[in-house]
């Protein structure tokens, strides 16, 4: 199927949005777009058809039969790799680098995402809680992928409220769970990236079953609730809008994040310095 890129461009609200779009935001806009343009043939040729009938998603052991055609897993963490090319030298960090540092010279495949997610929280009237627990809940994936909400809250755990971690930790399971009550619904990108079969594991299930159950079951959900599943064209919120909530919340440490010696710091370090062999 041919692809007219200006076409594409426009519809993602220009060559300067496109730009500041992760490779994987701009994956995802791309088969989108192809599989409208498919569905649009589909349905131009079929006399009542609708794109809903037209549309197919994958079997989850379809997406498990994919596994061997790649070189590399899932799972990986973004600053390992690169979808086009090689990948590029990093900018050192400062000697003491603090939260707004990473996201300015490490975060770059999952600031745009978090900080969307984070301005539509401020926009719903979450709390500030709520706020930086958006800002955060899926840059860990800069590491890696797999399990990131636990990931996530142990990467932040020394810096954030109890409260704050507890969300970010369980977004991750509620992500399989609608609560339309409370304005969730289950993701169509799930379809595609799990199968439209995919059952959640049993740890999954059994820490659903925990987060129903607990107290603070609204602070993972409004996660979800504000979290966003597409990209939304024209919108590029700042790490700096969110300076005063991260300066109130975010226990920045004076020695610089990955040399506090904290629990975590070695992962920071990682983060920091991706290309060390061992």
């Amino acid at each position: 199927m041919s692809i007219d890129p200006r076409d594409l461009i426009a519809r993602l609200g220009g060559a300067a949005t496109v730009a500041g779009m992760s490779c994987e935001a701009k994956a995802d806009a791309l088969e989108d777009y192809l599989m409208q343009r498919l569905n649009a043939a589909l349905n131009a040729s079929t006399p009542g058809g609708s794109s809903a009938a037209a549309k197919r998603y994958p079997t989850a052991a379809e997406v498990e039969a994919q596994i061997e055609n790649h070189p590399l897993r899932r799972g990986v963490g973004n600053l390992f790799f690169s979808s086009t090319g090689n990948v590029k030298k990093l900018p050192r960090l400062p000697e003491k680098p603090t939260l707004i540092d990473f996201f300015k010279l490490r975060f770059h495949a999952t600031s745009n995402h978090v900080l969307q997610s984070a301005n539509l929280a401020r926009n719903n009237g979450m709390s500030e809680e709520i706020i930086l627990a958006c800002l955060l809940h899926d840059t860990v994936q800069e590491l890696i992928k797999v399990d990131h909400g636990w990931w996530c809250a142990q990467l932040y755990e020394p810096y954030v409220s109890e409260r704050v971690a507890f969300a970010v930790r369980h977004h991750q399971t509620l992500r399989f769970y609608e609560d339309e009550a409370h304005g969730y619904k289950y993701p169509e990108l799930y379809r595609q990236m799990y199968g439209e079969d995919y059952k959640p594991e049993p740890y999954i299930e059994a820490n659903y079953k925990f987060v129903r159950n607990h107290k603070w079951y609204m602070e993972p959900r409004m996660v979800t609730v504000n979290d966003l599943y597409a990209f939304q064209p024209g919108v590029n919120p700042r790490i700096e809008e969110f300076a005063d909530i991260i300066g109130r919340h975010f226990k920045q440490p004076k020695e610089g994040l990955g040399f506090d010696n904290s629990p975590v710091a070695h992962m920071w370090r990682s983060i920091s310095m991706p290309d060390h062999p061992l």
